[in-house]
């Protein structure tokens, strides 16, 4: 039927308007709510089917493809029901899709990582139970996984060293005192899960965290991006203070090596951070503990269950539920490393009130006036959204000073400090359309003129937690003033510690490590499948700080028959995050170039070893200098190499050349 029809989410509370969270019904008692805004009162609602995409059709096809990158070489083993080789264990009947894939890497002598996979079949399937419904509970299993019915793995011909846990615990100890942050360790007594992360001093302990079962597997799994992914939203709400790093730490020149790091047994400490989780005086088990690498040397603490506090969310059903929540808290906490300086000041942010979401009106963008003829605000200026402030990331609070700290996450970094009140003097770069001025800094407020001293582009900094883009003002220096007189120091710390933990932001000089170009054009003629790669020139406006320059880039592989996309806008600043990201998103990609029909089989395509072609970067260079301000896009498939232009009319074809020919 293509649709789904599946209990209102109001029957789950019953008829009330105000609920609690911890009172929900039974499946057989449910009620609906009258005045419920979603089912009217019927208690049901209908879903769009997201497993048949809306076609009333599974697909009972699996497709696993290796390909190594270092040969082009792939491999692909189509699972259909009749095909499958069931082995009898303890929970039942199973097929080991795991030992394909291994025997897949083997014949393309590559080499690949998180290759388990298993099919369970269901209890009413039996070697010698009838062709007919033996087929059909197979179908059943294999259209199970039709979220991702083509998976593949990327191997390479030699495999990566093996991480030694404590050699990284070594290295997250020594980064943790060069970018002067928190290295916690904790373990959650439910499920045992390890986590290792790096945190702001004085953040609180995370409500819900899942980990690893054991600390060297969770070190194995942690490099320091991972590390230092969501550190903003950890610190949230961290009061900010300046921070003073030693004398060594910060010399006139990036530090040169990391800080001695006392060698740790990770056994040991995975045994003393569990001796931690129970109370040495009752006996009982907590809800978990921390290890904490500050100041050079190990703090440890137990968690414990704070005070409860309630809270009301309103529901899409129109109703509103009432939670309870037990915070965590640390039995013990640490003294402040020495490092942390004084507070840094603040003022209210204006443009949300806390405790609501009432935010700024987008009338009032750019420091205007409210419109008194606006439809969303009806000129008060304010206006409900369910999003975060854009100003101060719901803190509330707009700082007087920013800490920045450059890295290479690898052995130099650098502490920078802007307060604002600061009198610079300012150099008039451009005039915005309505009038506002727009001043460029002098080079330490430029955080594109730090790139060089740590050895990468300006092009390549990013920011540590997310690997976003730094805005292009912030690199460069540029501030536009809200009116004539304003501080461009003060603007200039308000566009660097918007939604930043304790005032402090955190970039990463890290040139992105990706494979070149030429394996992804090899890799995508492997799948037979087609990479187009976009490019666009804008180094003419680099005099120009209110127009994007540079190159932007953009590298995805698609149907090998799918027209090129005319909205297509290469948004990343290196072809190198361009192809990082490209790699990264490859499960999900394949997954969407699947046939949306299902009576359409998914190929299953094979490809010997070849030589790696002829890079096209140069050439790609050129024809963009030559078409400076619009986007070209190459496709390369099986078939040939095809140029297009980008213009006001659409896409346009504007060469096609052979595959020996490019």
């Amino acid at each position: 039927m293509t649709f789904r029809l599946l209990p209102c989410r109001c029957t789950s509370f019953g008829d009330r308007f105000l609920a609690e969270e911890t009172a929900a019904a039974s499946p057989e008692r449910r009620e609906a709510y009258r005045d419920c805004e979603q089912c009217r009162g019927a208690g049901s609602v209908a879903y769009p089917c997201h497993r048949c995409r809306r076609r009333g059709r599974r697909r009972a096809q699996l497709v696993l493809s290796v390909a190594n990158l270092d040969s082009g070489a792939v491999a692909s083993h189509n699972v259909v029901p009749g095909g499958l080789t069931p082995e009898r264990t303890h929970s039942g009947w199973v097929v080991d899709l795991g030992r394909t894939v291994r025997e897949l890497a083997a014949s393309v002598g590559a080499t690949v990582t998180d290759e388990r996979l298993t099919l369970l079949l269901p209890p009413q399937w039996r070697p010698d139970a009838p062709a007919v419904q033996r087929l059909e509970l197979e179908a059943q299993v294999i259209a199970g996984f039709d979220n991702m019915p083509w998976r593949l793995f990327l191997g390479r011909s030699r495999q990566a060293p093996p991480v030694d846990p404590a050699d990284r615990l070594a290295r997250l100890c020594a980064l943790a005192d060069l970018l002067l942050l928190d290295l916690v360790i904790e373990v959650r007594r439910e499920g045992l899960g390890w986590d290792v992360r790096y945190e702001v001093p004085g953040s609180p302990v995370p409500m819900f965290r899942t980990g690893r079962l054991d600390l060297p597997q969770a070190l194995i799994g942690t490099d320091v991006t991972d590390a230092l992914a969501g550190l903003a939203e950890r610190g949230r709400g961290v009061a900010a203070r300046l921070v003073q790093p030693a004398p060594q730490r910060l010399p006139a020149a990036p530090t040169a090596g990391l800080p001695a790091v006392p060698t740790v047994d990770v056994d040991q400490l995975e045994r003393r951070i569990l001796a931690d989780c129970v109370d040495p005086v009752e006996g009982v088990e907590l809800l978990g503990a921390q290890a904490i690498w500050r100041d050079g040397r190990w703090w440890h603490t137990s968690l414990r269950g704070g005070e409860p506090t309630e809270e009301l969310v309103e529901q899409p059903t129109g109703q509103v539920l009432r939670r309870v929540r037990v915070p965590l808290r640390r039995g013990f906490t640490p003294p402040d490393p020495s490092w942390l300086g004084a507070e840094i000041g603040w003022r209210p942010c204006p443009d949300c009130v806390p405790g609501s979401r009432l935010r700024s009106c987008d009338c009032r963008l750019g420091g205007r006036t409210a419109d008194a003829g606006c439809p969303d605000c009806r000129g008060a200026g304010l206006r409900t959204s369910a999003l975060a402030c854009f100003s101060c990331d719901d803190t509330h609070r707009r700082y007087q000073a920013v800490t920045i700290t450059l890295t290479d996450l690898r052995h130099r970094v650098l502490h920078l400090t802007w307060h604002a009140g600061t009198s610079e003097e300012v150099t008039l770069a451009a005039t915005q359309p309505g009038g506002k001025p727009v001043v460029r800094l002098p080079d330490r407020y430029r955080l594109a003129a730090w790139a060089p001293i740590l050895g990468v582009r300006p092009e390549d900094l990013a920011e540590a937690d997310g690997g976003h883009e730094i805005d292009q003002d912030l690199c460069g220096g540029y501030v536009t003033l809200p009116w004539a007189g304003a501080d461009p120091v003060a603007e200039q710390v308000r566009a660097a510690g918007r939604s930043q933990p304790a005032a402090r932001l955190i970039v990463t000089a890290v040139r992105p490590d990706a494979p070149p170009l030429t394996e992804l054009v090899r890799l995508g003629l492997g799948l037979d499948l087609a990479l187009e790669v976009s490019l666009c020139d804008l180094r003419h406006n680099a005099d120009d700080p209110l127009r994007l320059d540079g190159l932007r880039w953009s590298v995805d592989l698609r149907p090998r028959d799918a027209p090129v996309r005319p909205d297509e806008w290469p948004y990343r600043p290196t072809l190198e995050t361009a192809l990082a990201w490209c790699v990264e998103c490859l499960p999900d990609t394949i997954a969407e170039v699947v046939p949306v029909d299902p009576a359409i089989p998914i190929p299953t395509p094979d490809a010997a070893p070849n030589d790696l072609p002829a890079d096209p970067v140069p050439v790609l260079l050129r024809l963009a200098a030559r078409h400076a301000g619009q986007i070209l896009t190459v496709r390369f498939t099986r078939a040939g190499c095809t140029l297009h232009l980008h213009d006001d009319d659409g896409v346009r074809l504007l060469t096609e050349l052979e595959p020996p020919s490019w």
